[in-house]
């Protein structure tokens, strides 16, 4: 439930009076002449769903923008009120999206002091890289529990459809200045560990679940993102708890920032490269799709933009437009090598020879297109019978991949014993 309180000029009181008593909302006027003219003070309650549409028609008919005050209130006791609830609540004569007014303000109030947001981001990127190192989704999971980046991301979604300079700035801002941020902080976490011995310096960090799932971004990556996005936004403005949302949105960002760190510490530069490319994928898909959703829910700028006032917004969409597409460049031919080396393997083990085995698990290495690595690296899990060794499988699958993909193949192979028996009765 809502109370909207509005100044009322003398010229449109008539108009607006008559849109409440048509629309049977229950009002009390009240003349405020602090200003020497003869305005009003014009209260009345609404259903949260009803607050856009009665405030469109409101200003349609005249009412200024000048002082517009939402509040929110437990319950409200008027002659018309139940007869509004039935129309805008249990009717469905309105959608759940909230007020224009009120998205804004409540995107403003989900971002923390800058103390708690930077410090909160440092902690959720240290238990993030514990959980990655310890290959533990549970630690993961709770990194995104307690990771504050859902303000930020909606400050920019709502920013950009509301064409607000301020919001877009501080959104952006946040944003990049948290993941920085998470990734010093997981680089200089993970240096550490790796320096006093708590984790093991030869350890193969590309071998770790949790990491190999972040650095070799693909299809279900961008579609992580645009989820948690268009959710964000969608828990945004239908008044609906976003804590839930803001976990997701982490799970796009958080863990990637911690991988960075991570490939940054231990060395592989193929791993911080391919962490950063997810991380800026996801980044961006979350802005984009977040503030999409909000477009197509109706959401505009209070007042007409020229194209002058405009350019924050075709600035900030021309960023992650640029960002979007270097990135999603990079992210396409690691799809393309994905679909390629899949292929191939499953050619291979489709031969008659190799009938008896299963496979497990393919993980393909980011493909930097030669930037960092000249060699493309590949592994290969399978299952197997006992004892049965099939020598001439890996160089088999080196052959098959080599050929369709340029540059020089490594393939791993590592098996899987199996035994399997049935019993008659």
């Amino acid at each position: 439930m809502r109370l909207i309180q509005v100044l009322v000029p003398e010229d449109c009181r008539d108009a607006v009076l008559a849109i409440l008593d048509d629309e049977h909302i229950d009002y009390v006027l009240t003349r405020e002449e602090s200003d020497g003219d003869s305005s009003a003070i014009v209260q009345f309650p609404l259903p949260a769903q009803a607050v856009d549409r009665v405030l469109t028609d409101l200003r349609e008919a005249g009412l200024p923008d000048d002082y517009t005050v939402i509040g929110s209130v437990e319950t409200a006791r008027t002659p018309h009120i139940e007869e509004l609830e039935d129309k805008f609540v249990k009717g469905g004569g309105e959608n759940d999206s909230i007020a224009t007014e009120e998205i804004r303000t409540k995107a403003l109030g989900m971002n923390p002091s800058p103390i708690t947001y930077y410090a909160m981001t440092i902690l959720s990127a240290i238990v993030a890289t514990a959980g990655l190192l310890l290959d533990s989704p549970a630690l993961v999971v709770g990194s995104m529990v307690i990771a504050p980046q859902v303000g930020s991301a909606m400050t920019t979604s709502v920013g950009l459809v509301l064409n607000d300079r301020h919001m877009i700035l501080d959104g952006l801002r946040s944003q990049i200045l948290g993941l920085g941020v998470a990734i010093v902080s997981a680089t200089i976490f993970g240096w550490a560990l790796k320096s006093a011995q708590f984790i093991p310096p030869a350890l193969d960090v590309a071998t770790v679940s949790q990491i190999s799932q972040r650095v070799s971004p693909g299809f279900l990556s961008l579609a992580v993102g645009i989820c948690a996005g268009a959710a964000g936004a969608l828990g945004l403005a239908t008044a609906l708890p976003v804590s839930l949302v803001g976990v997701m949105i982490a799970a796009a960002l958080i863990p990637a920032a911690a991988a960075v760190g991570v490939g940054l510490a231990w060395g592989p530069p193929v791993i911080a490269l391919g962490a950063f490319v997810l991380l800026v994928v996801n980044a961006v898909s979350i802005n984009a799709a977040g503030g999409s959703v909000l477009w197509v829910l109706g959401y505009r700028p209070v007042k007409g933009s020229s194209i002058r006032k405009a350019a924050p917004t075709l600035i900030a969409v021309a960023i992650l437009l640029v960002s979007f597409a270097g990135a999603g460049l990079v992210m396409s031919k690691q799809m393309q090598t994905e679909n390629t080396v899949n292929e191939g393997v499953q050619n291979v083990l489709q031969q008659n020879q190799y009938k008896n085995l299963e496979l497990v698990k393919v993980q393909v290495e980011f493909d930097d297109m030669g930037i960092v690595d000249q060699s493309q690296h590949v592994t290969v899990l399978v299952s197997r019978p006992t004892n049965e060794p099939y020598p001439r499988l890996s160089k088999d699958l080196a052959d098959k991949i080599s050929g369709r993909i340029d540059g020089r193949v490594v393939v791993e192979l590592e098996f899987t014993e199996r035994q399997r028996s049935v019993a008659r009765t």
